[in-house]
Order: structure tokens, then sequence, then C-alpha cells
């Protein structure tokens, strides 16, 4: 079992603790399931959004891509930030940041506004997430009750994941696309009112300064190599080389600045821990392996299998649905296993759902993909569950937030350049229905695989240390 390493720093007896744990696992799987709302939404109808705001070819990728690229170049800096000046304030401020990103989006005219909205969605979305479980965690320091907490936040971003399609699917059947975006800044208004009730402010670290300097380094050097990855897609080379060469550099400059820097965003080391270490390579291989294929399964169903976008999510709901509630039916079994024996059997059950996905053929259905999707669905929810648990769990209790902002940036990396390498290998010729079923048959193999090796991986790294992950 793994060691607790929460500390209770809100304790008015026993009573006032679990209102306390009540309400902040409340507003923090809520402020989840919004987050996932809004990221997985253009899948339903991003077709719409482009032909509405007169896209340029391409904008399509942009759109899809633009929240995740906020989200992945916020989250370190926003888990940082939130350790050394306080984990509601930056809760708050990233709430705000996404009422401002919706706002933009549902008054976009231009597909240069709507992506510019997204991203600011992403850096939003990046501050709850990022500081949500550390808040939790602040107001208790029972093992269960980490593990209850993990299990409800993967059961919501998996319920955010399925239900974001079929929202915005749902609103552009009335012909209403830029609906779901004011209700996500209502919504997301009324988190930012609640964070005071439902929150304790966290002390801030004596003696510790903004790493103003790692901040923009690791921003423009994970920006930069986002968009090279973009590029790449959409087959610009000479500015993805470009784009690629600067990220490489830029996050070199970080590296040097973190290991001589007095105050630094990232704690090298962490690194030493094989539990931690195990934690990151679990959470890179779930967004290059279930996150990449599945992303990109909504555009092949469509394309390939002749379904509508609508038809297409909802068939996906068997793996992102099931994932939440397989999430919250594995609370206990970090106890029972240890939380990095977790994250392997999650990837590995991950892993035999994606290869099941592969043998499509002329004629196969959509039926052909349920036992595949219902398999990495329950998979997915113990990986999602044991990711939020182990954030927290490796890290010291005052690095909390940067633990889950360290780890959610590998996962939204991991995942944008499993995304790139499907799109690059499935692609095929329009109308060419056995390349585009064979190109999807060779990423479901490979993105299998990679899973598989990934749990190899976290298991390796849990024999060879496991003192960190059993009390």
């Amino acid at each position: 079992m793994n060691r607790p390493n929460l500390r209770v720093s809100v304790s008015p007896g026993a009573a006032g603790v679990r209102g306390s744990f009540a309400r902040a696992l409340a507003l923090t799987s809520l402020s989840t399931f919004v987050a996932m709302l809004a990221y997985s939404g253009p899948l339903g109808n991003a077709a719409t959004v482009t032909a509405a705001l007169a896209a340029p070819p391409g904008a399509t990728l942009w759109i899809l891509s633009s929240m995740s690229t906020g989200l992945a170049v916020s989250l370190l800096t926003a888990g940082a930030l939130a350790d050394q000046s306080g984990r509601r304030r930056v809760f708050t401020l990233g709430a705000w940041i996404f009422v401002g990103g919706s706002v933009v989006c549902a008054t976009a005219t231009t597909a240069t506004q709507f992506v510019v909205g997204r991203v600011v969605e992403g850096v939003g979305a990046a501050g709850l997430i990022a500081t949500g479980l550390g808040l939790v965690a602040a107001v208790t320091g029972d093992a269960g009750a980490r593990s209850t907490a993990a299990s409800w936040w993967g059961a919501s971003m998996g319920l955010g994941i399925a239900l974001g399609p079929l929202l915005t699917g749902l609103f552009d059947l009335a012909e209403l696309w830029h609906a779901p975006y004011w209700l996500l800044a209502a919504v997301g208004a009324g988190i930012a009112v609640a964070a005071r009730w439902c929150f304790a402010e966290t002390a801030v670290i004596p003696g510790r300064r903004l790493d103003l300097l790692g901040a923009a380094l690791l921003t423009g050097g994970l920006g930069l190599g986002l968009v090279a990855l973009v590029e790449v897609r959409l087959g610009g080379l000479t500015p993805a080389l470009i784009c690629g060469g600067g990220a490489v550099a830029t996050l070199a400059a970080f590296a040097v600045s973190q290991l001589r820097g007095r105050s630094p965003m990232v704690d090298f080391g962490l690194f030493r821990r094989g539990d931690f270490v195990a934690a990151t390579v679990a959470a890179t291989a779930t967004g290059a392996g279930v996150i990449a294929l599945l992303s990109f399964a909504c555009t092949f169903l469509v394309t390939s299998m002749g379904m509508s976008t609508f038809e297409a999510s909802a068939l996906l709901v068997l793996w992102s649905g099931t994932s939440a509630v397989s999430a919250v039916l594995s609370r206990k079994l970090a106890t029972w296993l240890g939380g990095t024996v977790q994250l392997a059997i999650g990837l590995a059950a991950t892993g035999v759902g994606l290869l099941l996905l592969t043998g499509l053929g002329i004629g196969s259905t959509g039926a052909r993909l349920v036992p595949g999707l219902l398999v990495a669905g329950v998979a997915t929810g113990v990986l999602n569950a044991g990711l939020g648990r182990q954030a927290t769990a490796t890290v010291p209790p005052d690095r909390a937030a940067a633990g889950v902002g360290m780890n959610n940036t590998t996962r939204y990396v991991g995942a944008s350049v499993g995304v790139t390498v499907v799109g690059v290998l499935a692609s095929a010729p329009d109308g060419d229905l056995a390349a585009q079923l064979s190109g999807w048959n060779h990423v479901a193999v490979l993105t299998g695989t990679l899973s598989l090796a990934g749990a190899a991986a976290v298991l390796a790294l849990y024999r060879s240390a496991p003192g960190q992950d059993h009390g």
C-alpha cells in the first residue's frame, strides 16, 4: 500500500473534515468534468464549426488541437504556481480564464478567434486540473479518502470526454453550435464563485519565489513543440523543422534553468523515486496510446465507416462512459495492490482492448469495435483513477499541485505526439476504403503494443524500488 504523504490542514472536528472533504471533492469533480466536456466537445461538431466560420483548409486540425495545446503548455506551470502562491487562488483564476475563453468561442466569427478562444480555455482548464486534487488533499490525510478522490476525479474525466461530443452534436442538430460555449462559460463562473466556500486556501511555501524564467521557457518550448507536431500533420515540413528546433533549444534552456535555479519549478530529485517515474511513464503511455487512437477514432468512423458525427460519438461512449463507471468502482484497488501495480494492470488491459479494435475489413460495422471499446473503457477507468492518486501520492504534500501538473503535462504531450503519429500512419487516399481500414488496423496494433510496453516499463520500475509503493 502506498504510504500516505498528505497532511490534514483543516481539522475542526471529524464532521467538519468530512464536510470539507465532500465539498472539495464535489467541486473538483465538477471542474474536471467541465474541463473535459470542453476538451472533447469539438469532436461532435468540428465540421459544422469549420463551415460556419468559413475556415481555410487545415483549420479543422487547429480547432481540434488548440485546447490540448493550451492545456499541455500550462499544466506544469499552473501546478508549480499553485504550490508557491496558493492553490485556491490559481484554481479560481483558472476558472475565470476558462470563462473568458468560452465567451471568445461563443462569440467567434472567424476560425482564428475560435482557435484563440480554445487555447485560452485550455490555459484556464490547466488551472482547474492542476490544483483540484491538491485542494482535496489539503483537507484529509487518509489514504482511503485519497483513493476515493482520485477515483471520482478519473470518473469525471471519463464522463466529460463521453458527453462532450454528444452535447455539441445535439446543439448542432438545432443549429446552435455557439450554445455549448455559453453554457460552459456560465458553469465556469459558478465554479469560480463556489471555490471560496468549497476550498480552504493552502499555505504558501516559505522562502520560495516564483520561477518566472522557468515558466516562460517551459511554456515556449512546449508551445513550439506542439505547433511543430500540428505542422507535420498539415504537411508543412519547413515550419515544423523551425518550430521543432526552437522547441529543443528552449526546453534545453529550461532544463539548465531548473538545475541552476534557487526555486525551480521541477524538482529533478523526484526522478530518483521509482513510483514517481512509473506514474510519469504511465501518463505518457496513456496519452500516446489510448487517447491518441480514440481521438482519431471519431474521424475514422465518419470518413471510413459512413457514420454521422453523432453516431460516432455515441459509439465511443462505450469507451469513455465505461471508463467513468470503472474509475469509481476501482477506488480500493490501490489499497489491495499498490498504486504502481494498478497502473501496470490498467495499461496492460488497455493494450488488450486496443488490440481488440483491429481486424476491420470491407463490410465491418461498428459492432465489431464494441468488445475492444468496452475492455479499453474498463481499463482506462482503472488507469485514470490510478494516475490521479499517484500524481499526489508520489510527491511531497507541498508539491501536490506540481505533481498533478507534471503527470497531466506528460499525458497531453504524449497524446499530441501520439495523435500526430496515428494521423500520419493511418492516412490513406479518399475513396480507398481498403487502405483506410488497413491504416486503422496498423495504428490500433501500434497503440496497443505501446500500452503493453508501458505496462512492462511500469512493472519494471515497481520491481526496482518496491519499498516506495508498499508501506
